[in-house]
């Protein structure tokens, strides 16, 4: 009786993985994970804030990336240029003066002994005004000066200052304000000045 032989196996096995080739997949399993963790931070860190104007972290808006998918109308747009002519320059308006009617005007003014007055009109820079007055024989001290608009309390300036019996001349304001003569009597009786004025200005009378 013949013993029974060991029939080889016709199915092929499969070949067993070196110990090198083992590693490479495991260098290859490594480098996936570190691939997808890098594509996860630059997802947050970079590409939400930038394109979805969704910052996580903070760190979008440190560096600016959310102004990228910041809407049009929150973005800061300079105004845009006034529209100008090529030949003409834009010119900032000007108040409208409008000039007062010439007027004529002839007055008495009494300056009692030792004492003086004041007699003013209210004058535009440019205005004119045509004066002359008299008081007789009477001798006056007088000052012929302004006072300007929004100046100094108690500020004037002199244009003549001389003592005479009369006086007369044209005089062109040379600021807004109120200008005026102040005559004083420094006989013992009463002065009378008479005091004719024609131009462009506004009465005030003594003060």
């Amino acid at each position: 009786m013949t013993a029974p032989t060991d029939t080889p196996d016709p199915r092929p096995s499969a070949p067993l993985a070196s110990e090198p080739e083992l590693a490479t997949l495991a260098g290859l399993g490594k480098a996936t994970a570190l691939a997808v963790v890098l594509a996860a931070l630059l997802l947050v860190f970079v590409v939400l804030p930038a394109e979805f104007n969704l910052d996580l972290t903070g760190f979008g808006g440190a560096v600016g990336l959310t102004r990228l998918s910041a809407p049009e109308d929150e973005a800061e747009v300079a105004p845009p240029a006034a529209a100008q002519s090529p030949t003409e320059p834009v010119k900032a308006p000007v108040a409208e003066v409008v000039a007062r009617a010439p007027r004529q005007d002839e007055v008495e003014v009494e300056v009692p002994a030792g004492k003086g007055v004041e007699y003013k009109f209210s004058m535009r820079a440019g205005e004119r005004m045509k004066f002359s007055w008299t008081a007789g024989e009477d001798s006056l001290f007088f000052d012929f000066h302004g006072e300007p608009t929004g100046g100094p309390k108690d500020f004037f300036e002199s244009y003549t200052v001389s003592t005479a019996t009369q006086s007369r001349g044209t005089f062109t304001a040379p600021f807004d304000g109120v200008h005026g003569w102040y005559w004083k009597n420094r006989g013992a009786a009463l002065a009378r000045v008479k005091l004719t004025t024609s131009g462009s200005y506004e009465v005030l009378g003594l003060r």
